[in-house]
């Protein structure tokens, strides 16, 4: 009696357990299988529009344009978190990625790797993808050629980076800028310059460069020490690079005052204009109320914990196209 007794309660729980397998086995792939027609449908439904446009000689891109810091592993706030950016940004990833973007809107990708975004854009391509791409090069100090840059990745326009032009043009070496200009021309491309001193921007303008953009960043990133020393420090919130408030209306007026589109970036001070919501939907509005209606903006996004694609064309949405 005892024996028998004990026996029927072990296949009970074991009957039990058994069937609680099956249905928990069933239910995730009843699960699995409802985010996989979701995803499907997703990416079968048509994308919405394009996020308002500018023309960059004879193409028209959008005013958000897709920045590159973040696939490369630069964050402007310390070697973590560029571990971080590289680790995350395999190039699967970045091929996800920059798809989605151009399924919320989004035409253009400033990239500046060229060895890394090759097989990128071929798979892009592959996949249908009308993404347009510009190239941010170092002139001189970089090994690949920018007519090997025009062969291998198809850019609509190659830009002298930022960096270097500023160091060129305070040691007097702005001709080597010019003469970058030039070549880019010769390739068959539009030629742009980037600089974090505006003043950089103002002796192009006045000079009569036949330049077809200019990359503008927000923030005077590349100032000596001795500048440094002039500016107030109430003004500032720096970690690892000066970024002073004063610089974006510094920047924007003379964005508003030369004839070439302008592509503003680090409108959110790489990361440290992030802290909510509001702060970046402030940043956007400061942004395209500052620049012209023949400008757009450059953006990084890193959207591992949160939507940021879709946010920032959201603001896009609602100030590019106010005017």
């Amino acid at each position: 009696m005892n024996s028998n007794n004990n026996k029927a309660p072990g296949m009970k729980r074991r009957e039990f357990l058994s069937r609680l397998s099956l249905a928990m086995t069933g239910s995730s792939l009843a699960l699995a299988t409802t985010q996989e027609q979701k995803a499907s449908a997703k990416e079968s439904s048509s994308p919405p529009p394009l996020l308002p446009t500018i023309h960059l000689g004879d193409h028209k891109i959008t005013r958000l344009i897709v920045g590159s810091n973040p696939i490369s592993g630069y964050s402007y706030l310390g070697p973590i978190l560029n571990k971080h950016m590289q680790e995350y940004f395999t190039p699967e990833r970045i091929v996800e990625f920059l798809w989605k973007c151009e399924r919320e809107g989004i035409n253009t990708h400033q990239f500046s790797k060229p060895e890394q975004m090759r097989e990128v854009f071929q798979k892009l391509r592959e996949r249908g993808s009308k993404m347009k791409f510009i190239c941010l090069h170092s002139g001189g100090s970089q090994n690949i050629s920018v007519e090997k840059i025009v062969q291998d990745t198809q850019p609509i326009a190659i830009v002298h980076h930022g960096g270097v032009t500023d160091r060129l043009f305070r040691e007097g070496k702005s001709s080597d800028v010019h003469d970058f200009v030039k070549r880019v021309k010769d390739a068959g491309v539009l030629a742009g310059v980037s600089a974090h001193n505006p003043d950089c921007i103002k002796q192009i303008a006045d000079e009569d460069w036949h330049v077809d953009l200019f990359m503008a960043c927000f923030y005077y990133l590349t100032r000596t020490p001795e500048e440094l020393e002039k500016m107030p420090p109430i003004v500032t919130v720096q970690i690892g690079y000066p970024f002073f408030a004063s610089d974006p209306l510094t920047m924007t007026k003379v964005i508003q005052q030369v004839d070439q589109p302008c592509l503003g970036f680090k409108i959110l001070a790489a990361g440290r204009m992030c802290d909510n919501k509001n702060k970046v939907e402030a940043a956007f509005k400061f942004a395209f109320e500052h620049i012209k209606a023949t400008d757009g903006v450059i953006v990084g996004m890193y959207p591992r914990y949160h939507d940021q694609i879709q946010q920032n064309v959201q603001y896009t949405r609602q100030f590019a196209a106010v005017r």
